[in-house]
């Protein structure tokens, strides 16, 4: 009975025993919409509205972060790009800071292109597929062992289905505006207001922007001051054409302006503020026009991300052979190093821009091969004078007055 009792007892006491051991779970990202993770450094990212240009920026824009855009010489493209960033906030329900000095911030809104949906985007791209295959097959003449051989892709891309695409076509609906909280400035407003004010030696548009920029990020919970008032979202800051007269800037009249680093310092408090805050901005400035050049280089050098895009619109290669497939170049100035040594490069330093139909994309600068046995020799010298405008990274460069031939 007693040797029973025993066993029983010991029986309960194996039912009964816990273990302290925990599984270590790893710090954890909050789960904000529109973002995800970045498998190198860890950070939050985010769209920039166009899939292409998340992929050579090394998988998105990273929350806290600053991309500067270099615009184009009429300014077509970068306006371009500046909404697709603030569509992408319309369509993953985050919140938008829209400034600008030219535009009125509501205009700028009313014209955001609308977004596709999966069905039809899948859709185009299959079609596009087949149009291109039926014009490969008619017009293949040379190279035909080939044929087999693994097409390479001119857009770059991930495995991971990341942002959205958008219809350039058309306007976004007013119902899906409404859904989101949006603020805005607009510069010739805010001046007449209040009298002129110098804020750490920046001039007064710079400073009433600062003030404006902090006290949305203060009032609305981005700083992580009302953790548990509301779910966590990410404030989109879009500043347009920042440097420009219009924002009360000599820098882009001038070598020797005013106020040289009031541009710098306003860079400056401005990523400390994005660095506190969920938040991420994008701005686009005239580079071309500043003549200054250290300024540049300082401008430069407080952004986390710059990219420039070089248009082809009044150029000699709007009408070069080579070029006939894409509207302009896109130069990666600089990618930033977040939590690591180095920064996550793009495979290949050659890209090129184009608007299709309805779409913006960023691909990979191909070279066209010279198909045609009847070309004159004055223009296959032409050909091999264009190809030098190329940097070195390409491949099918041609090289003094040799062309490709097969």
């Amino acid at each position: 009975m007693m040797a029973a009792g025993g066993g029983a007892a010991r029986g309960g006491g194996a039912a009964t025993t816990s273990t302290s051991f925990r599984r270590s779970g790893g710090s954890r990202l909050a789960a904000v919409p529109g973002t995800r993770p970045a498998l190198r450094h860890g950070q939050l990212l985010l769209s920039c509205g166009v899939p292409s240009l998340d992929c050579v920026l090394g998988g998105g824009l990273a929350v806290g972060t600053l991309l500067l855009i270099e615009e184009d010489k009429y300014g077509v493209y970068s306006s371009l790009l500046f909404k697709y960033f603030l569509a992408e906030g319309v369509v993953c329900g985050h919140d938008l800071f829209v400034a600008s000095a030219q535009d009125p911030p509501a205009n700028i809104i009313k014209e955001l292109p609308a977004p596709l949906l999966d069905d039809n985007f899948k859709t185009e791209r299959v079609e596009a597929t087949a149009a291109k295959s039926e014009d490969c097959q008619d017009s293949m003449q040379i190279a035909w062992r080939y044929q087999n051989a693994p097409k390479v892709e001119t857009s770059p891309t991930t495995s991971i289905k990341f942002g959205h695409y958008y219809d350039v076509s058309k306007k976004m609906s007013p119902e899906l505006l409404q859904s989101i909280k949006w603020h805005s400035f607009f510069l010739p407003d805010e001046l007449p207001l209040e009298p002129k004010l110098k804020m750490c030696n920046m001039n007064c548009g710079y400073a009433r922007l600062l003030r404006s920029i902090q006290s949305v990020i203060y009032q609305e919970g981005f700083d992580g001051s009302h953790p548990q008032k509301k779910q966590k979202n990410i404030l989109r800051i879009g500043i347009q054409s920042l440097g420009s007269l219009l924002w009360d800037d000599d820098i882009c009249s001038t070598n020797t302006p005013e106020d040289i680093h009031s541009l710098t310092k306003f860079l400056y408090v401005l990523r400390g503020l994005l660095r506190k805050s969920l938040s991420a901005c994008i701005i686009t400035m005239p580079s071309h026009l500043i003549e200054n050049k250290a300024i540049m280089e300082r401008v430069t050098n407080l952004s986390d991300m710059v990219v420039g895009l070089e248009s082809f619109i009044g150029s000699e290669r709007e009408t070069n052979p080579l070029y006939k497939d894409y509207h302009g170049l896109l130069h990666v100035h600089q990618i930033p190093r977040l939590n690591s040594l180095i920064c996550d490069v793009s495979d290949t330093k050659d890209l090129a821009f184009r608007l299709k139909r309805k779409q913006f994309t960023v691909e990979r600068l191909h070279l066209p091969p010279d198909l045609s046995d009847t070309v004159s020799r004055s223009s296959k010298q032409d050909l091999a004078e264009s190809a030098k405008l190329l940097s070195s990274g390409c491949g099918a460069v041609a090289i003094g007055k040799k062309h490709l031939d097969f």
